[in-house]
C-alpha cells in the first residue's frame, strides 16, 4: 500500500503532543529527532502552527517552542486547518473547458470534497491534542 503524499499533518499532531508533554521550550533539533525528520521541516511545520496561533516561539540559548493553547480544548481538526488551510482533500483535477461531462463531474467532485472535509473536521474535532497526551509515555527526546 502506497504512502501519504503529504504527512505535514501527522507531523504536526506529534509536534503538538510533545509541546503539550514539555515543561520547557524545545528546540527544532530534538523535535526533530522525536519526529524522525529534519529540522527545516519541523519548523515550517511549526510555523504553520505558529501562524494558527497554536504554538509559539522564542529564539535564543533558553529559546525554543512551546505549545499556546489548552490541549485539553484543541481538537485535532485546528491542527488540520492550520497544515491544510482550505486545501481540497480530494485530488480534483481541472476539466476542459469545452467538455461539460468533464465540468459536471468537477463540480459534483468540488460538491463532494466539501461534504468530505466537513465529515473530516467534526471527527478530528471528537479528539484533542491532550486524549494522544494521554496515551503516549513520558516525554524523552532523542539527542
Amino acid at each position: 500500500m502506497a504512502g501519504p503524499t503529504n504527512t505535514q499533518f501527522a507531523v504536526a499532531v506529534h509536534l503538538m503532543t510533545l509541546l503539550s508533554a514539555a515543561d520547557a521550550p524545545l528546540a527544532s533539533p530534538a523535535l526533530a529527532g522525536s519526529v524522525g525528520t529534519n529540522p527545516v521541516h519541523v519548523r515550517r511545520v511549526l510555523g504553520r502552527l505558529r501562524e494558527a496561533g497554536l504554538v509559539t516561539s522564542r529564539p535564543g540559548v533558553a529559546g525554543g517552542w512551546q505549545v499556546a493553547v489548552d490541549p485539553a480544548a484543541t481538537g485535532l481538526d485546528r491542527v488540520w486547518r492550520a497544515v491544510h488551510g482550505d486545501e481540497p482533500v480530494l485530488g480534483v483535477h481541472d476539466a476542459h473547458p469545452d467538455c461539460a461531462a468533464g465540468q459536471r463531474i468537477q463540480a459534483d467532485l468540488v460538491a463532494l470534497d466539501r461534504d468530505v472535509l466537513a465529515a473530516l473536521e467534526e471527527r478530528l474535532a471528537a479528539t484533542t491534542i491532550a486524549d494522544l497526551g494521554a496515551r503516549v509515555p513520558p516525554l524523552v527526546l532523542p539527542s
